[in-house]
């Protein structure tokens, strides 16, 4: 049970002594403001991308990076590359959650491009390579089997780099401060 259904329960069990302590809890929903937006697509690591080809929606997480208006990620073949180079236009989620009643969600629209020119998937590369990470990390971050060391050529990490240029963006918050009893 959610700290706000447990307050509402005993709202409904005692009346208003109840309904007093309610009006101390403040819940605020809304929306976040563009910096707030940027703030969450940085500070994150793993997102969801939703793609559509074929009559076929397909919702995906992924790890990715950040940077200048772009989702930068790295992946093998298989359905969700084969699905966007069928269709470009994709959506992508990011959430920061501290809890069910304090997290924020950006919703971002955009255009994938797989990254092909070898200048340019070196520096996405890059891109990927210098986020923070935490030290326990699963293999689909790790770029390289030599991980945490970082090859002299870039390129010769193997697998597909794309990018996600991302053209509209939104995104909503919860924020609930709760009474501390003690």
């Amino acid at each position: 049970m959610t700290n706000v259904n447990f307050y509402l329960d005993v709202y409904h069990k005692y009346g208003l002594l109840s309904q007093i302590l309610l009006q101390k809890l403040n819940i605020m929903f809304g929306l976040l403001k563009d910096d707030a937006i940027e703030t969450v697509l940085h500070h994150q690591i793993i997102g969801h991308i939703a793609c559509h080809a074929n009559d076929t929606t397909y919702v995906v997480p992924i790890s990715y990076a950040y940077e200048d208006g772009y989702v930068y990620a790295h992946t093998r073949e298989g359905m969700k590359i084969n699905m966007m180079r069928q269709n470009p236009a994709v959506c992508f989620e990011v959430y920061r959650m501290e809890n069910m009643g304090n997290w924020q969600c950006v919703i971002g629209w955009g255009n994938f491009e797989e990254i092909t020119n070898e200048k340019e998937r070196a520096a996405a590369l890059n891109v990927l390579l210098k986020r923070d990470l935490p030290i326990i990390t699963s293999k689909t971050v790790q770029l390289t089997n030599e991980w945490p060391f970082v090859p002299e050529d870039l390129n010769t990490i193997p697998g597909i780099v794309f990018r996600i240029k991302l053209t509209r963006k939104t995104g909503r918050y919860e924020r609930t401060e709760e009474i501390n009893w003690w």
